[in-house]
């Protein structure tokens, strides 16, 4: 048995879920696409558990592929994952870390009691990552790492058709779709 894979089509500020996966920047302060809408939809409660993390753990910032959590603020959810995504690299093999940021945020998850959990497609846009790679290691690792005594469902929230349908042909082709 594995966990539920789900494709939404949509914005991740508005998934109902136990843990949104914020595709952060290191130093945890909010920055642009997912994050700073994450940021701004959540409010300020999300900054400040952020700012009281990097004064008590993470003064360089938090690391790549690592994950920590904080409050949700207003969002429909009761934790935000963050995770810090690699910059994709023509010339270094950098696909462990995203790996890693699945398996670190799933990790937390857990640990959290998470029951349901929401991912972005983690470092598919400032940070250049080709899109129909990172929905390879994403669907990969999460359909690894993801035990069905932990989640009832996992979630990809997609920003545009082209992202969900990039997403979709990936489940499919590893066997669920």
């Amino acid at each position: 048995m594995t966990v539920p894979l789900v494709l939404v089509q949509g914005d991740i500020t508005r998934q109902r879920v136990d843990a949104v996966v914020n595709a952060a920047n290191s130093s945890l302060l909010g920055g642009g696409g997912v994050d700073g809408a994450i940021h701004r939809a959540g409010g300020p409660e999300i900054l400040a558990d952020c700012r009281r993390l990097r004064a008590a753990r993470y003064g360089k910032g938090l690391p790549t592929g690592r994950a920590v959590a904080t409050v949700a603020g207003r969002l429909d959810a009761r934790h935000v994952i963050h995770t810090v995504g690699p910059v994709w690299s023509a010339t270094q093999d950098r696909s462990e870390l995203l790996a890693s940021c699945h398996r670190e945020s799933l990790r937390v998850a857990a640990e959290l009691g998470a029951r349901t959990v929401a991912f972005p497609a983690i470092s598919t846009g400032v940070y250049r990552w080709p899109l129909d790679d990172a929905a390879r290691i994403a669907v990969r690792t999460v359909r690894e790492a993801a035990d069905p005594a932990d989640f009832d469902e996992v979630r990809f929230v997609l920003f545009d058709r082209a992202a969900y349908d990039v997403f979709a042909a990936e489940l499919a082709t590893q066997g669920e779709g």
